[in-house]
């Protein structure tokens, strides 16, 4: 089996060499996806991500789900640790960490039992396994709010078989890519 870098990197070329198209038309459909789900409808505060090179674009879903009254957040970088800041219509976005946008704004979420976090990743595997982007970010926040949902959003081609992993590895509780739901 390849490790972790070198699966990250062959999966990522394929990424960044996608169709700006292409990247819309898939996203639309995850994001219908994730809108429809049970999950989504019953949480109240919802983390999305900023898309950064073909990323899965949930910015549309992120808009419809401030217009019905659901709190969003967005991550913040700072040094080797991630929080969770509100954004809204009226927020700001500033260049963080990263070159990733980020919310200007000090209203930090409290994550609860009705906290749904939607990860980012390059590579999952179909037994729930992820890679990310090298970080660990999401793996050491998510391993302090245990009672968070993690639904992670991915292409088709970016779900494998199987992945190496390890027990510091946060997976999601659900996979959602343009064709498949995946979950333990």
């Amino acid at each position: 089996m390849q490790n972790k870098k070198e699966i990250r990197q062959q999966i990522l070329k394929i990424r960044r060499e996608m169709a700006k198209d292409k990247v819309i038309s898939l996203s639309n459909k995850i994001s219908d996806t994730v809108f429809c789900l049970s999950q989504y409808q019953e949480t109240n505060h919802i983390c999305f991500y900023m898309p950064i090179n073909n990323e899965v674009d949930l910015v549309g879903l992120m808009t419809k789900s401030i217009d019905i009254g659901k709190k969003v957040y967005l991550p913040r970088v700072y040094g080797e640790s991630m929080e969770f800041y509100r954004y809204s219509k009226d927020t700001e976005l500033i260049t963080g960490s990263f070159n990733i946008l980020e919310p200007d704004c000090n209203e930090k979420l409290i994550p609860d039992n009705n906290t749904m976090v939607i990860m980012p990743g390059a590579v999952f595997s179909t037994d729930m396994d992820r890679i990310g982007y090298g970080g660990g970010f999401y793996d050491r926040y998510l391993s302090k709010y245990p009672q968070i949902f993690r639904l992670a959003v991915c292409y088709d081609f970016q779900i494998i078989d199987e992945i190496p992993h390890e027990e510091f590895d946060i997976p999601p509780h659900m996979i959602i890519s343009e064709s498949r739901i995946i979950k333990n």
